[in-house]
């Protein structure tokens, strides 16, 4: 070994990184573009729970060659110039993330990426690995806790240390829906909804469905859903007839958690509650199911059944609320590792003495 590989080896030090992942996303709005999306994402067993060789024929079979047409035409409805809206928000997020933890003293290399799609985690976490972080903290974006999310994205990082040979400290976090920083911030979002549009009569707030069956299997997605559905109206002092929770995004004909979100919606309207404002806390950036399954689909059931006023509040994206509570649950899971920047002074030193160490060997 040459004394620069050496003194490289010894200056390396330890660097942390934090790799932010999200669920995922086409490259872009057409179907040739869904159709690899959409295979990579109901492939996944975590996300699909039947015997692989009957949804194999499905997927195939039908999906593939239906979906993917009427979900492109639905993705060209909310893209933004920039691309999709989750890679959008979720590049903004790992961006900020970085700045809010240094402003609170730690010095972290942040990245982003996708289960299902790109930028794919195995490459970022190759490419944080290359930039020398030997301790790595994987924050899943998801509030929540599921098998066919947070479990999911453990799934493909455990792929990827199968694969590599020199693996870095990992740590996970599974989950934040009680974060008090992550309830105040939400709370904070509604509030200035309000105060910018007025207060509808309901506020619902609708997570992502999952099949019934996982509750039963053991699956805490329900409860934690409807604990920060609790907290949030705790914290906005909401009276209980004033808020609900239901469930959207059902896929095939299983039962999925109840109730779900548009019925609930168009009884609402048909009771002759006029307003209602609708918040998506399960999701941490907008993305399709919430700028076109909410604030377009349920929005037309809505008035269809009656309603007078609508309005869907976003989601945290990158407020700076948002990004506070983002924060704090980064710097919880890394206390411990040294995330202390060095000054220039001591990294000279480091690296004097890593030279020296070399030349001596």
């Amino acid at each position: 070994m040459s004394a620069a590989a050496r003194a490289h080896a010894h200056d390396a030090g330890d660097k942390v990184g934090v790799l932010l992942v999200n669920l995922g996303t086409p490259d872009a709005p057409t179907p040739p573009a869904l159709r690899r999306y959409l295979a990579q994402f109901l492939s996944d067993p975590r996300v699909v729970e039947i015997p692989r060789a009957l949804w194999w024929l499905i997927l195939h079979g039908v999906i593939l060659r239906v979906r993917p047409r009427s979900s492109a035409a639905k993705y060209r409805k909310v893209w933004l110039r920039e691309g999709s809206p989750l890679a959008v928000w979720t590049a903004r997020q790992a961006n900020m993330l970085r700045s809010y933890v240094g402003e609170r003293g730690a010095l972290v290399d942040v990245r982003w990426a996708m289960r299902y799609g790109q930028p794919a985690i195995a490459a970022e976490l190759d490419a944080l690995c290359a930039a020398g972080c030997t301790r790595i903290l994987v924050l899943p974006a998801y509030p929540q806790y599921s098998a066919a999310t947070t479990a999911s994205v453990l799934d493909d990082v455990g792929a990827w240390m199968r694969r590599t040979r020199r693996l870095p400290e990992l740590r996970f976090v599974n989950h934040y829906h009680d974060d008090p920083d992550y309830i105040d911030a939400l709370a904070a979002q509604v509030r200035k909804h309000w105060q910018r549009e007025g207060r509808g009569r309901k506020l619902v707030m609708s997570f992502h469905g999952m099949p019934a069956r996982t509750l039963q299997l053991g699956d805490p997605y329900h409860c934690e859903c409807l604990k920060t559905a609790r907290l949030l109206a705790d914290k906005l002092q909401l009276d209980d007839d004033a808020w609900r929770v239901a469930f959207q995004s059902r896929f095939g004909r299983a039962q999925w958690l109840q109730p779900y979100t548009e019925p609930t919606l168009r009884a609402l309207a048909k009771a002759g509650v006029e307003g209602v404002d609708v918040i998506c806390p399960g999701f941490a950036a907008d993305c399709l199911e919430t700028l076109e399954e909410i604030a377009i689909e349920a929005k037309a059931a809505f008035l269809a059944a009656g309603g007078k006023t609508f309005h869907y509040i976003p989601c945290l994206n990158n407020s700076p609320e948002g990004m506070k509570a983002m924060a704090g649950v980064a710097l919880r899971h890394l206390q411990g590792w040294d995330t202390t920047p060095m000054s220039k002074e001591a990294l000279q030193q480091r690296r004097a003495r890593a030279i020296a160490h070399g030349a001596s060997e």
